[in-house]
């Protein structure tokens, strides 16, 4: 996903109802796509504010009569005083009584230094040695921050598209305060283990259905795929029991003030068995009255 002309290594906060998000991350992670996203829902937007600042204008903006419902602040991380700012700052906030909720966003270094090399944009943190170093020397100064990071998104496998939908979806669809967000996501394992995951199950016990010769160029949509999975042995005993332990945890995770929760299933490659598991678990839950949000990382590739 190459870098938007303002993905140069910032931070964006947004209120909402009271609550402050904070979008920060890597430098190409694609947080010039996440705002714009922001701002294409109605999320009024201020640009490169010095962190020292950011209490002050909750301040102003908590004394002005006709406010923006939706505030969104970006700061740029070539600032001085950034990376020894800001975690301060946050933590301030948080003991004032701010609702802070911070989003990391970040990718593999192949996957940024490909985006660079796309742009042919300087790192905002150069590095005498190689792009490689400046990536390490910026992930290695956000260590702390991303420690304190509410929700980990990781972009490497995400489209621009995909990576807007996510956002919008969290922000504008989900109330913050309201409800935990679970999503549901289906992997290949031979694509790697996704970040964002809270929670991960394997379903390379069952069957594979891609060594059965008309079922392999399909996917775990196809109800003939579904059909293969299901009739398996262990398939309805382990959706049971699986269900049945989220439904005990999710309650656990929400009192203990968790929004958002990350479901991982994953298979070998990512286009059968996990995805059918995934697809019987959106149903389950709809069964129960809980919403999910669905996305099969790796079903398109090969």
């Amino acid at each position: 996903m190459p870098q938007g002309p303002r993905d140069r290594g910032y931070v964006g906060v947004f209120m909402d109802g009271g609550h402050i998000v904070i979008i920060t991350g890597l430098s190409g992670s694609g947080k010039s796509t996440a705002i714009k996203a922001l701002e294409d829902s109605g999320f009024f937007c201020i640009d490169n504010l010095p962190v020292v600042l950011l209490p002050e204008l909750l301040e102003l903006n908590a004394g002005i009569s006709e406010k923006p419902s939706r505030l969104a602040l970006v700061m740029d991380v070539r600032e001085g005083e950034f990376f020894s700012q800001c975690p301060g700052t946050f933590e301030d906030l948080r003991k004032r009584g701010h609702s802070l909720r911070i989003v990391f966003l970040e990718a593999s270094d192949e996957c940024l230094i490909r985006r660079y090399s796309q742009t042919r944009r300087q790192h905002p943190l150069p590095h005498p040695g190689s792009l490689a170093e400046s990536i390490r020397m910026e992930r290695e100064r956000f260590a702390v921050l991303r420690n304190m990071a509410d929700l980990i998104l990781d972009t490497t496998h995400m489209t621009p598209h995909q990576l807007r939908r996510t956002i919008t979806d969290y922000f504008t669809e989900v109330p913050l305060g309201e409800r935990m967000r679970i999503d549901l996501l289906s992997f290949g394992y031979k694509f790697g283990l996704p970040y964002e995951a809270d929670l991960v199950m394997d379903v390379r016990f069952l069957p594979n259905p891609y060594f059965v010769p008309e079922m392999k160029a399909k996917d775990g949509r196809d109800p003939e795929v579904v059909r293969y999975v299901m009739e398996q042995e262990p398939a309805e005993p382990f959706l049971e029991k699986f269900g049945d332990l989220l439904l005990t945890l999710i309650p656990m995770y929400r009192k203990e003030g968790k929004s958002y929760l990350t479901i991982a299933v994953g298979c070998t490659g990512g286009r059968h068995r996990s995805v059918v598991v995934t697809e019987s678990l959106a149903e389950f839950f709809n069964r129960h009255g809980i919403r999910v949000y669905l996305k099969h990382r790796d079903i398109g590739k090969e």
